[in-house]
């Protein structure tokens, strides 16, 4: 197997690379300190074993799995519990709190060499985890080829569904996400984001005005004009979070 390592702190890389010299099957192919540099040389390198630190500067590690390429198994290295609900979410192999064993790092090897090899891994176990494990989104990462773009949420105008994408509309510019909008209408705060239509979802801080548009219909306008389609179920929702 061929592993990339993924830490923003040596301390961190040394220790992984240390326990991984106990298993000569699995060589070290590349380290990385930050998010783009995992990206980039997992599309280099195409590892078959990822372990991979959560919080990192620029993108942190569920960003970096939302937009790896290929399918190699992830072992999450973290110091940090609150993210285990979420990284077994994203189909992880394992979970490992810093500071681990030995005998907890080679456990997590064997999950991944088992699923690398097609065999049935014992089932992972998640650490005690914190009243926060379903942390809320921040921001919205979309890959375009080697080009990542990041946008901060409070950024974010509205989301538009366009088939399998999702229209982000942004600082005076849009991009797609592959993704349905149902899909991130679930990632997102409902305090702030409303889905007012079955084509849209809203950020409630751009909201101007509703004007009516017809007998039974109405309109959001937005901050800088724009003008987005109101459903029944959608005005109800924003009633619902005024009255909240």
């Amino acid at each position: 197997m061929r592993a990339l390592i993924v830490d923003d702190e040596d301390l961190g890389r040394a220790v992984v690379r240390e326990h991984l010299g106990a298993h000569p099957d699995i060589e070290v192919v590349g380290e990385a300190s930050n998010g783009f540099e995992a990206l980039k040389l997992a599309g280099e390198l195409k590892p078959d074993l990822l372990f991979l630190d959560i919080q990192m500067p620029k993108l942190d590690g569920f960003e970096v799995l939302e937009l790896l390429e290929g399918d190699p198994a992830v072992v999450f290295v973290t110091a940090f519990d609150q993210h285990a609900l979420k990284a077994f979410d994203a189909h992880a192999v394992d979970y490992l709190l810093k500071p681990f064993s030995k005998e907890r790092f080679d456990a997590a090897v064997e999950k991944a060499r088992a699923q690398h090899t097609g065999r049935k891994s014992p089932t992972a176990q998640a650490p005690a985890l914190s009243a926060s494990a379903h942390p809320r989104l921040e921001r919205i990462v979309v890959k375009d080829g080697a080009k990542v773009t990041v946008v901060p949420l409070d950024k974010l105008d509205y989301v538009q569904a366009q088939d399998d994408y999702v229209l982000l509309r942004f600082e005076g510019r849009s991009i797609l996400k592959q993704q349905t909008l149902s899909t991130l209408e679930s990632q997102l705060p409902g305090d702030r984001f409303i889905r007012i239509h079955r084509s849209y979802i809203l950020n409630l801080e751009r909201l101007s005005k509703i004007e009516p548009d017809g007998k039974d219909s109405r309109d959001a306008l937005l901050r800088d004009g724009t003008r987005l389609p109101i459903s029944k179920q959608g005005w109800q929702r924003l009633k619902e979070s005024w009255e909240g």
